[in-house]
């Protein structure tokens, strides 16, 4: 057993109580009521449990991907940015081009339109005595690899 620099000292049969027991809603914190080997029961300070200890966070590695993802995201920022610039430095280019482009579009359907245009406006000057020109074209040949001969006839 402990030593104890104390001494707890009860109240015995023979002393008469001069005070009302309190009840168990009046007793402080830290406080019990403790039956001792003598089978009295008295009041006494209990030592308190130490909460346990928080559990010792332990360390994760860090994933595969999130090191990929980490290394890539400052390549792929460098090469958005270098896209941007380029594409600042190369706008009155492309502006240009499509003026460019827009242009043969126009001359592509203007020529569609006017090159048949002129054709039958250079027939018609050439007048109406001149007939039309057939052109009859036979082609002959033996086998799949064979050689071909032809004729051409104008009428």
């Amino acid at each position: 057993m402990h030593e104890t620099a104390y001494e707890i000292t009860t109240l015995t049969p023979q002393q008469p109580t001069t005070h009302p027991a309190m009840l168990p809603t009046e007793i402080p914190p830290g406080v019990q009521m403790v039956t001792l080997p003598g089978g009295i029961r008295t009041l006494a300070y209990t030592p308190t449990q130490a909460p346990p200890a928080p559990p010792v966070p332990v360390s994760q590695p860090i994933p595969t991907w999130a090191k990929t993802t980490a290394l890539l995201t400052p390549t792929i920022g460098g090469g958005v940015a270098a896209a941007g610039i380029g594409l600042s430095y190369a706008a009155p280019g492309l502006i240009a081009m499509s003026e460019a482009l827009w242009a043969a579009v126009a001359l592509i359907a203007a020529a569609a339109i006017g090159v048949p245009a002129l054709l039958r406006f250079g027939r018609s000057v050439a007048g109406p005595g001149r007939g039309t020109t057939h052109i009859t074209q036979n082609i002959t040949a033996s086998g799949m690899f064979g050689k071909a001969n032809g004729t051409i006839n104008h009428r």
